[in-house]
């Protein structure tokens, strides 16, 4: 499963979409916005804004980590907006009957969405 969202990601609700009915192993890795020189002193955040079919292409990336490990499920979630310091940017998780695979493909999957060609990325926002 793949979303992109406006409104904060709330860890609490992303097990829940996870099938793991089968899956001994759960990984769910949140990225954050970080405190950096560019979003301090009354600079609210980084802003992230769509520049293409961002669905596609996270469909694109969890079709590849299914493809590449033995996963039960995989869900990315991408989030556009404007961002403060600390809020959830991204998710990654994935389930599977063993953990090796698990890690890997969360691993991998933080790495696809770092490069993600379909996000524009503003260092700053305004309030």
């Amino acid at each position: 499963m793949i979303q992109v969202v406006e409104n904060p990601i709330r860890p609490e609700e992303t097990y829940a979409q996870l099938a793991n009915s089968t899956a001994g192993s759960v990984l769910l890795h949140y990225a954050v916005v970080k405190e950096t020189p560019h979003n301090q002193a009354g600079i609210a955040g980084v802003e992230y804004r769509r520049a293409g079919d961002m669905e596609a292409e996270l469909a694109e990336i969890a079709e590849n980590l299914k493809s590449l490990w033995q996963l039960e499920d995989v869900l990315l979630i991408r989030r556009v907006g404007c961002l403060k310091t600390g809020e959830i940017i991204s998710l990654v998780a994935a389930s599977s009957p063993n953990s090796e695979d698990v890690f890997a493909a969360c691993r991998h999957g933080i790495s696809c969405l770092k490069k993600m060609k379909t996000v524009a990325k503003k260092e700053r926002c305004e309030a």
